[in-house]
Formats: structure tokens, C-alpha cells, sequence
């Protein structure tokens, strides 16, 4: 079984907040979220899935986390929009 590594982002459309994250099961990692399992978002509402990439590489996807941890709302906004996000593929 090959283990796929993912970096997500979900948004907070009722405190306008982005989240950035590392996962090997996103759906099980965006529940946790929702299920206010993870501190940070715990208290900050309902959790949507907006981008998510794939990585072969643990190592890549920490590094790309990383970078878009850095990254700002305009930069997210185009992101969302390229072929890197393979959300719709995904399901």
C-alpha cells in the first residue's frame, strides 16, 4: 500500500479564517477539525475543504505546508483555482 501525504486548507466562513495542515487521510482530518478535536479550530466553526494537494513524499508536503503558511489571502484565492487542487478528483 503506497501512503499518500497531503496538505490541505479549510476555510471558516464564520470567523473568515484559513487553516493550513499536513495529513495522510484528509476526509478523517477535516472531522476531526469539525469535531473540535484539533485546539486551534476547535472554536472557530464549521470547517470547509478548499485545497488539497498530493504528495508521494512526506518530506515534500511539509515543505509545501510550510510555504503556505507563509502565503497570503490573494495568493490562497489563486491557488484554489490551479491544477494542483485536487479536490474535485478526490471526492
Amino acid at each position: 500500500m503506497i501512503l499518500v501525504h497531503y496538505v490541505y486548507i479549510i476555510y471558516s466562513p464564520s470567523h473568515d479564517l484559513y487553516y493550513k495542515g499536513y495529513t495522510t487521510d484528509f476526509k478523517q482530518r477535516l472531522a476531526a477539525h469539525n469535531n473540535k478535536e484539533s485546539r486551534y479550530t476547535a472554536e472557530k466553526g464549521h470547517w470547509e475543504l478548499k485545497y488539497l494537494e498530493a504528495f508521494d513524499l512526506k518530506s515534500d508536503a511539509l515543505k509545501r505546508e510550510k510555504m503556505l503558511k507563509r502565503q497570503n489571502r490573494s495568493y490562497l484565492t489563486w491557488l484554489f483555482l490551479q491544477p494542483s487542487n485536487i479536490l474535485d478528483s478526490v471526492g
